[in-house]
């Protein structure tokens, strides 16, 4: 069977946020710099298509300011890479210029950011997340584009899940390159922290319900394909909201709760064409979630799963545990106004924690738990403007917002605010899919 030419391109794609899943989220170094690689290939190939091309330049014509903010942006972040005389980084970051002079060491040149090697792997980073845009805007876009990419996310989410509830029931084990030794009482799979694991099988999540609303509000001509994939898909979904439970994430199960009801109230009240089917679906989740699974993974910390904002008003732990994670994130406030206008760098939040605790080596933080607070730290008042500015087209309310942009942009502001997983490479991709893809345009059928 001869394979489309939309096909590969988009399996080529769904290889490379495979080889994200696999691989932590793609949140190391190495693995930006492969995933740059790549994206910058199958982008380059889908330039050399007459029609990819065009819809790229008609995107590009439709957003031409955002994206140049956006260029700018990336320009910026290269600026604070870059070595700088002293009595220029005095002007630009007084901070760092404070450290310096506290050194032993003659230097005469230095970036604004601390960590300049973890700053340039994420300016790939930033590339790499245009790039999925301008790609996604390429080779999807049609409906049975879109259902083909919830079709993946939901497949590859119910394997991860699947993965990370073996490995939960079984204890810690090591196959390949993979060493699950980071929880004995939650599932985590692939992932080092179990709240990115959630996160990311709440998107898969979100694919899979999206599926099965489209797939009722298009014609099914008799096709045992789709008739088959709505079986699939529902299974998976079970497999999905297990993954999520068995993580014991409180921001996971909160938000997967919040995601049931969202669509549940949608489909009861504000959908024109009430699907009976798709409520039952929801219904059945919520009960299996809350009842059966609730009571079977711990029934006196039913509800303790969800109070995700337990950890963050904890107090102080005791020296041989650390710092709470709300005294981590006053930390990374009260570094904003040191580093106000230019920033630390991103990616350098870990640096300045081991500075400021250099004489405490019980203390470890790589993130602030608050990824908002790391971003006006990394970024300064001034990139974190640019930064808004290229991305204000999805907050434009002028137009009415789809209800499914509701639910991503609340997902937003909850891991901004108390979550560190928007920093996390595979989550930043999912965001930007999501919000691409989500339309409002007029289905056509899925053949």
């Amino acid at each position: 069977m001869q394979i489309s030419k939309n096909k590969k391109y988009q399996y080529f794609f769904f290889l490379i946020l495979t080889i994200y899943t696999i691989f932590n989220g793609g949140n190391y170094n190495l693995l930006i710099q492969i995933n740059f690689i790549l994206l910058t290939l199958l982008y380059f190939f889908c330039l050399r298509d007459k029609n990819y091309k065009a819809h790229l330049n008609f995107f590009y014509e439709k957003n031409k300011f955002f994206i140049l903010i956006y260029i700018i942006f990336i320009f910026y972040l290269f600026f604070q890479i870059i070595p700088l005389p002293l009595d220029m980084l005095k002007i630009f970051s007084p901070q760092k210029y404070f450290y310096l002079n506290n050194l032993s060491h003659n230097i005469n040149y230095s970036p604004i950011t601390l960590s300049p090697a973890n700053s340039y792997f994420q300016i790939l980073n930033s590339i790499s997340i245009l790039l999925v845009v301008f790609i996604a805007k390429m080779i999807f876009f049609t409906f049975k584009h879109l259902q083909r990419i919830y079709v993946f996310l939901s497949t590859i989410g119910f394997l991860t899940a699947l993965i990370g509830i073996i490995l939960y029931l079984k204890g810690n084990i090591n196959i390949f390159v993979y060493n699950e030794s980071n929880y004995t009482d939650a599932a985590s799979s692939f992932f080092v922290s179990r709240t990115v694991f959630s996160i990311y099988l709440l998107f898969c999540l979100l694919a899979s319900i999206e599926f099965l609303k489209n797939l009722s509000n298009v014609s099914y001509s008799k096709s045992k394909n789709n008739f088959f994939l709505n079986i699939y898909i529902r299974f998976f979904i079970i497999f999905i909201s297990i993954g999520i439970i068995t993580s014991f994430s409180r921001i996971g199960n909160f938000l997967l709760i919040i995601t049931i009801i969202f669509y549940l109230l949608n489909n009861l009240y504000f959908y024109k064409v009430k699907n009976v089917n798709f409520t039952f679906l929801l219904f059945a989740i919520l009960i299996f979630d809350i009842v059966i699974l609730g009571f079977y993974f711990g029934s006196e910390k039913l509800l303790d799963r969800f109070l995700f904002l337990k950890d963050e008003f904890s107090s102080v732990l005791s020296e041989n545990q650390g710092l709470s994670r709300f005294e981590i994130i006053k930390f990374g406030i009260k570094e904003i106004k040191n580093f106000l206008l230019f920033g630390y760098g991103l990616g350098s939040f870990e640096t300045l924690f081991n500075i400021e605790f250099s004489n405490n080596s019980k203390f470890f933080a790589n993130h602030t738990h608050s990824s908002l607070v790391e971003f006006i730290g990394e970024l300064g008042l001034i990139g974190l403007i640019l930064l808004l500015i290229s991305i204000i087209k999805v907050f434009n309310f002028k137009k009415k917002i789809i209800s499914n942009n509701i639910l991503l942009l609340f997902f937003l502001l909850i891991l901004l605010l108390f979550d560190f997983s928007a920093h996390i490479p595979i989550i930043q991709l999912l965001f930007v899919i999501f919000f691409i893809l989500y339309t409002k345009k007029k289905l056509i059928t899925f053949s």
